[in-house]
């Protein structure tokens, strides 16, 4: 079996539309160009100029002011090897509250202590409150319900340097930032100017620094210098679980 042809057993995959590796994909976009047939052509040429086959504009809409949406089929014959990919992940073992709970009791004998905030400009406190609010999401209960972990949350739109001085007066173990808008890089802007402030006031190796959000993830994280990073379909105890682990090496107790 060649390599642009893997079989269905092969590490070598392609999309999957109508039959198995046919690399079939859908695209969608928008240009800034009025309906018509003329626009419908520019899409088409557009998704051919990318390297895809058999191209086709399956739909389009007028967004007015000289801007139309497309979706457009497509097929490519590139493929990924599955089994060569390896994901950095944070690296700490799964527990449910109970046992977090437990674990606090018996490493550190004292709450956790966590502060956690959407920074900058960022106002979305979805992510934010899944993870610290009581009711968290989605069947998973945030820190505040938790029995070991003291929770303060600031919400949103907080600055920085704001959230670095609430977290020394309130000598927090663990600093835990969320992450929405994501326009222009923005987030990264904000999450290197935080580590720098983290330096300079002296926490960087005193604090857990945690990030989530739904583009964030634990490589970014680590390469922006904070020590965990959290994405899509993580929760409060994932983020827990992170913090039991970590902290009481962090604190010299491990």
């Amino acid at each position: 079996m060649s390599a642009t042809t893997p079989s269905r057993n092969d590490t070598m995959v392609r999309p999957y539309g109508d039959t198995l590796n046919d690399g079939a994909v859908q695209l969608s976009f928008t240009l800034p160009v009025p309906a018509g047939d003329e626009a419908l052509e520019a899409a088409r040429r557009l998704v051919l100029a990318m390297g895809f086959e058999d191209c086709e504009v399956v739909h389009d809409q007028d967004l007015g002011q000289g801007y139309t949406f497309f979706v457009v089929y497509g097929h490519t014959s590139a493929f990924v090897d599955f089994s060569s990919i390896t994901v950095p992940k944070a690296d700490s073992q799964a527990y449910n509250r109970e046992t977090c709970d437990r674990l606090v009791t018996e490493r550190l004998g004292r709450p956790v202590v966590v502060v956690g905030a959407c920074t900058g400009n960022d106002a979305h406190t979805v992510g934010i409150d899944a993870i610290l609010n009581m009711k968290g999401y989605h069947g998973h209960y945030g820190l505040e319900r938790y029995r070991m972990f003291e929770v303060h949350n600031l919400g949103s739109q907080v600055q920085n340097e704001a959230l670095i001085r609430f977290a020394i007066d309130h000598k927090a173990d663990a600093i835990l930032i969320s992450q929405v808008v994501t326009q222009k890089e923005t987030h990264v802007h904000n999450l290197t100017e935080f580590i720098e402030l983290a330096e300079s006031y002296g926490i960087r190796d005193r604090m857990l620094l945690v990030v989530g959000g739904p583009r964030i993830n634990h490589q970014l994280a680590l390469e922006l210098g904070f020590d965990a990073g959290f994405g899509r379909k993580s929760y409060a105890e994932d983020v827990a679980s992170f913090i039991v682990d970590k902290l009481p090496e962090r604190l010299g107790k491990g």
